[in-house]
């Protein structure tokens, strides 16, 4: 479909000006109700639609799907059904949903099988995540956190630039928006000290960041080649990475980061497919030196979408602190998962795969307090006229992203997560 033929395409579902979610989105993801009833989604506007009661009412008999598919507490039976499948249901959906089409718009005694507003449900985790990684692909994020702790010349190391560096994070710890974060404790080491301490992090940090969901990948042992990579992706979803950023100096010498990161990643709750932001890929930064030949592409494999960051004090507006996008990334999902299998190894539908902190050329897009607030030394002034170097117990943390192009948008809504004090056990 063209950008012309999405912006032209109507639904008789009401969508709100502006919203992120028009027909063309088409995002999923697990919702209940007041029943308490688990089951696979998807939105169009402000109503949220129930996919198993749809199946089960026998609009997608021609699809032949299996019977439960949308009866799960996750998408990952659905993602394994293949790209071919994910189509054909995008297809009928539109068709379905299509202003002229009276099929379901007449059947008013299905409409309140199949709707909900999206006030009257619980949005849940939209995957199992059985198995996660999380890449390191900003230059701007990497150049900066360089110069801080190495200095200008030596800001990048020396396989920056030629590998999508990345490592295995802790799947489960992934949570979905609207659910807290506890402060984290662990070892740190001051500035003045010899020996660490131990206690709640100092320096509580969010990461922005987008990760792709994988679909069911190839045999151990067999690679997923970076001209084919993006078939094996489903779609995305907003991520902040949460951070202990004085955990996570003391500790990442040598294998990198554990305790600084493990206790909690926030995702948004819907997962937007790879065919709806097609009309939003563009070329990515160019790369230098030419990269490895099992890890070039032939195509624009970025991907114009817009980026913000808001922290909100407990009972106070929120301030932007961050405006990035997604089209800064150096590294490309495609060369990303090219790389990751390249030895091997296997993905499962449902795999997460996080870019890392996305951060832009100028001071205002960087991703992270670490940047923002430059290791401390910048605080930042919020709305109601306190100051952040880091983020603070019950301060919440609010990222969104959406495409837009020629009047036309999608989004991904939103995630949040308040930070919690630490636990006193």
């Amino acid at each position: 479909m063209t950008l012309q033929q999405a912006k032209e395409l109507e639904s008789w579902v009401n969508v709100p000006k502006n919203s992120d979610f028009p027909l063309f989105n088409l995002p999923l993801g697990v919702f209940s109700t007041t029943s308490e009833t688990v089951t696979c989604g998807t939105r169009i506007g402000d109503s949220v639609i129930d996919l198993n009661a749809l199946h089960q009412l026998g609009y997608f008999d021609d699809l032949k799907l299996p019977d439960d598919v949308f009866m799960q507490d996750a998408l990952n039976d659905f993602i394994s059904l293949g790209k071919d499948v994910h189509r054909a249901w995008r297809s009928k959906m539109i068709a379905l949903f299509s202003k002229d089409n009276a099929t379901l718009r007449d059947r008013d005694e299905h409409h309140k099988e199949i709707f909900s507003s999206v006030d009257d449900v619980q949005l849940m985790m939209p995957v199992f995540v059985q198995d996660y990684t999380d890449f390191y692909s900003s230059k701007e994020h990497a150049t900066n956190v360089g110069i801080m702790f190495r200095g200008k010349d030596n800001a990048l190391m020396p396989n920056w630039l030629h590998i999508p560096v990345g490592y295995h994070g802790r799947a489960s710890s992934i949570v979905v928006s609207g659910e807290d974060i506890h402060r984290p404790k662990g070892q740190q080491l001051t500035a003045d000290a010899e020996v660490p301490a131990f206690g709640p992090s100092k320096m509580m940090d969010f990461e922005l960041e987008m990760a792709f969901i994988t679909t069911e990948g190839k045999p151990l042992g067999h690679r997923i080649k970076v001209e084919e990579a993006e078939d094996y992706i489903f779609g995305m979803v907003v991520f902040n990475d949460w951070s202990a950023r004085d955990i996570q100096k003391w500790e990442y010498v040598p294998l990198g980061p554990f305790l600084g990161k493990n206790f909690g990643s926030s995702i948004s709750p819907w997962v937007v497919t790879m065919e709806a932001l097609e009309l939003f890929r563009c070329e990515g930064p160019k790369q230098q030196p030419e990269p490895l030949p099992y890890i070039q592409t032939n195509k624009p494999s970025a991907f114009d979408i817009a980026l913000e960051v808001q922290i909100q004090p407990e009972q106070t507006e929120p301030t932007t602190v961050a405006k990035s996008n997604f089209k800064y990334l150096y590294w490309s999902m495609a060369q990303q998962l090219a790389h990751h299998t390249v030895n091997g190894c296997n993905v499962s539908a449902g795999d997460m795969m996080a870019s890392g902190t996305i951060s832009g050329p100028t001071e205002d897009a960087y991703g992270s307090m670490l940047e923002l607030a430059w290791k401390g030394t910048k605080p930042l002034q919020l709305n109601d006229g306190s100051e952040r170097k880091f983020i603070l117990d019950n301060d919440t943390v609010i990222m969104k992203a959406h495409c837009e192009r020629d009047g036309f948008r999608l989004g991904f809504g939103e995630v949040r997560s308040k930070i919690l004090p630490a636990i006193d056990d």
